[in-house]
């Protein structure tokens, strides 16, 4: 009887080695896919420099955040919950986790897709318009801007002209496709929006996402994490738009209150 145990106890053991084990080698090979050495437009500097640094980025190899959350149905009516989100700017990689009364989740969003941790994909709380892997990826890409811009920058074009929006003036930058090959891409395209005061880049606007919707994402109030570290949004807001990116109503607003480096 004992020996069964401790051959079951080995065997999860290595199971779970196993698992962390093939993770972290993903997450090494997602990391070197992003050259931080080589040239780069003078916009994309400017918008690094403006979210505090090259350096402080190479070195935040973990994001990790407490919020309260609001979720906005068409309707008017609100769900407001509280969520934890675990960020791997280099892996391209965010767990997002909660506990609802019907129990707990931990979702996992990559450039391999969606995955489940725990609990279910389902969230009747989403509004309308808005899927769990659209709410994932506005989170990630809002908050790792600089590593995206890095990670994006042989396909970006920035506008010659800036554009009003909301009361601010941002210049476009246009992710163009080179590889039409490429499903994701041909699907979906991104358009960052660069502050033609501060070059910060705090809004995003995705078009023909899988919900069939776009959405427009943006940042506010950024601050230092730590410091000499990284500037990230300390409240974030999702909008769904129409086909030329204006806004028409609220999906989601997150307002952060406990955020945590690692490097």
């Amino acid at each position: 009887m004992m020996n069964w145990i401790y051959r079951t106890i080995w065997l999860t053991s290595v199971m779970l080695l196993a698992v962390a084990g093939c993770r972290q080698e993903q997450k090494q090979e997602q990391e070197q896919k992003v050259d931080v050495s080589a040239p780069r437009p003078p916009y994309i500097s400017q918008a690094i420099e403006a979210a505090g640094g090259l350096q402080p980025w190479t070195q935040t190899q973990k994001l990790e955040f407490d919020c309260v959350v609001a979720f906005y149905q068409l309707d008017g009516s609100f769900y407001l919950t509280k969520q934890h989100h675990e960020i791997y700017p280099w892996s391209n990689l965010i767990l997002v986790s909660a506990r609802e009364p019907q129990g707990k989740y931990v979702w996992e969003f990559s450039p391999n897709g969606m995955r489940v941790i725990e609990g279910t994909r389902q969230a009747d709380f989403l509004p309308i318009g808005l899927g769990a892997v659209d709410f994932a990826k506005a989170i990630l890409d809002i908050t790792t801007t600089p590593v995206r811009l890095l990670e994006n920058k042989a396909q970006l074009k920035k506008g010659t002209s800036p554009v009003k929006i909301e009361g601010r003036w941002y210049y476009p930058i246009e992710r163009v496709l080179l590889d039409k090959t490429d499903s994701e891409l041909s699907r979906q395209k991104l358009v960052f929006h660069q502050n033609r005061d501060s070059s910060l880049v705090d809004m995003l606007w995705f078009a023909g996402i899988d919900s069939g919707t776009s959405l427009a994402v943006r940042g506010y109030d950024y601050q230092k994490v730590e410091k000499g570290g990284v500037f990230v949004p300390a409240k974030i807001e999702i909008f769904m738009t129409d086909v030329r990116g204006v806004m028409q109503h609220r999906l989601v607003t997150i307002d952060y209150h406990q955020i945590k480096a690692t490097k």
